[in-house]
């Protein structure tokens, strides 16, 4: 999957919890976050002074937009990639643990997908 792909899936899954998600998928859209987040700093820097990370004000409309045009579909496409692994959507809540929860689902991401489940039936 390309970069632009991965963009577009992401944003036409916004709300969609089931399926799977690939490695590429995932981390071209983990990419995409943070070029975002880099632009909106760039961009909002000369706005407030100079000082984004440093004004509350400032840092709170980056985060809104962040918010807003990331943060729903990086859940969606996380738990979409732990669907890919053979994992439930719940591990993501794993991440509430400091540091290690997040380190896990970091090893959890990289991980090779894993071949969906068949029944052994034929011809369905």
């Amino acid at each position: 999957m390309t970069f632009t792909e991965s963009v577009k899936t992401c944003y036409q899954k916004y709300f969609t919890l089931s399926g799977r998600a690939s490695r590429s998928e995932y981390w071209w859209f983990q990419l995409f976050g943070f070029v975002l987040a880099a632009i909106l700093i760039l961009l909002l820097s000369p706005i407030f002074g100079g000082h984004v990370l440093g004004n509350p004000t400032a840092e709170n409309v980056l985060s809104l937009i962040l918010l807003f045009a990331f943060a729903i579909p990086q859940i969606t496409v996380t738990v979409r990639r732990l669907h890919d692994i053979g994992r439930s959507g719940w591990w993501y809540l794993i991440q509430l643990v400091p540091i290690l929860g997040t380190l896990v689902i970091f090893i959890f991401c990289v991980m090779k997908s894993k071949e969906p489940e068949t029944d052994g039936s034929v011809g369905q």
